[in-house]
């Protein structure tokens, strides 16, 4: 198990809940489109969110934020260490920075001292793109093991060990390899995700494909989708995975049958109505929609309750794997919901 790091209102590591996390992509300057998607994400589920800080004017528009959100603020730093100390000392939640890019260790101590003297955490984000000529020649996903113990090291020449880990590539099995080799090594916590995963579709089966694996493996404290475009489908994206790694159990989980000619009723629009109906159900329930009485009592005889096609606008309704009773098809969602609200009432 990792090591706790503190993060303003929550703990990462240590077995805690694993946390979502984001990055905005409006311009640092612009105040009023950053807070107003740093809000977004906020209530969209995010619970970490990185602002990439690039200028000292940046330094200054961020002060605007600070403090302003639920949510814990990460400073994303490339080569400037002025630029991360001056973030921890404006009151930032976290660093994001590689202190080995510094190329000089007076200066990675002058960051260290800041994050020390402010209590502020920093995360070594390792991806295949940054990495050090040196390490050219070995396989991608040792080498990212590599480039982050080497800046891991040099934080803790200097006493200091508040730190989260990512390596991260666009290769879903070059990452998958080295958080796993990463995790062997080290009892940090480590953000887990795959980097320039892409859009929409493609980029989340390979973003769930790469952090699903990791945390089954029970590695990853935090996670970010990384999609290019709008970072709330981010958070969505995350929430999935988690619930479907058995990692977030409150929700509605909907399971239902790929349908065949023995399905007798509109089955995927009853699937997309309980969907939208429960998207804000935040304790745990399951609910079978299978298509016909087959392989329906079967499949669904783990779910709370469910329900499989007879035919003839008819269904059969289960609870807890035992037929209960025949409804319409018409009336499965009402039949559905209110059950779900009944176990809501119980629990």
């Amino acid at each position: 198990m990792s090591k706790t790091i503190g993060i303003k209102n929550i703990f990462i590591g240590g077995g805690n809940r694993i946390a979502v996390q984001s990055m905005t992509n409006t311009d640092t300057l612009d105040v009023d489109a950053t807070c107003a998607q740093l809000k977004s994400l906020r209530l969209a589920g995010c619970d970490i969110a990185r602002i990439a800080v690039s200028s000292d004017a940046e330094v200054q528009a961020a002060k605007n934020y600070i403090g302003k959100f639920d949510m814990p603020l990460v400073a994303d730093i490339q080569f400037d260490h002025r630029l991360a100390v001056a973030c921890a000392e404006i009151g930032f939640d976290k660093i994001r920075f590689n202190p080995g890019n510094i190329g000089d260790e007076r200066k990675v101590k002058t960051l260290v001292d800041a994050c020390k003297a402010h209590r502020v955490p920093i995360r070594i984000g390792v991806n295949t793109g940054s990495l050090e000529r040196e390490l050219a020649g070995l396989p991608k996903s040792d080498a990212l093991v590599q480039s982050a113990l080497k800046h891991v090291r040099l934080l803790e020449k200097f006493g200091f060990y508040d730190i989260v880990i990512s390596v991260k590539s666009s290769d879903v099995k070059t990452t998958v390899d080295a958080y796993r080799k990463l995790a062997a090594e080290v009892d940090y916590p480590l953000h887990v995700g795959v980097t320039e995963s892409g859009t929409d579709e493609r980029g989340v089966v390979r973003s769930a494909v790469g952090i699903g694996a990791l945390l089954i493996d029970g590695i990853g404290d935090t996670v970010r989708v990384s999609l290019s475009g709008d970072p709330i489908k981010e958070i969505a994206a995350a929430k999935t995975i988690l619930q479907e790694c058995g990692i977030d159990k409150n929700y509605c989980e909907i399971v239902s049958c790929p349908t065949c000619s023995r399905c007798k009723y509109d089955l995927k629009s009853i699937v997309d109505e309980l969907k939208a109906a429960t998207a804000n159900v935040r304790y745990p329930v399951k609910v079978a929609v299978m298509g016909c009485v087959v392989n329906g009592p079967g499949e669904a005889g783990d779910a709370d309750f469910g329900v499989a096609g007879g035919g003839n606008g008819k269904a059969a309704l289960f609870i807890d794997g035992k037929v209960v009773r025949t409804i319409d098809t018409a009336d499965i969602v009402s039949e559905l919901l209110a059950l779900i609200d009944k176990k809501q009432t119980k629990e």
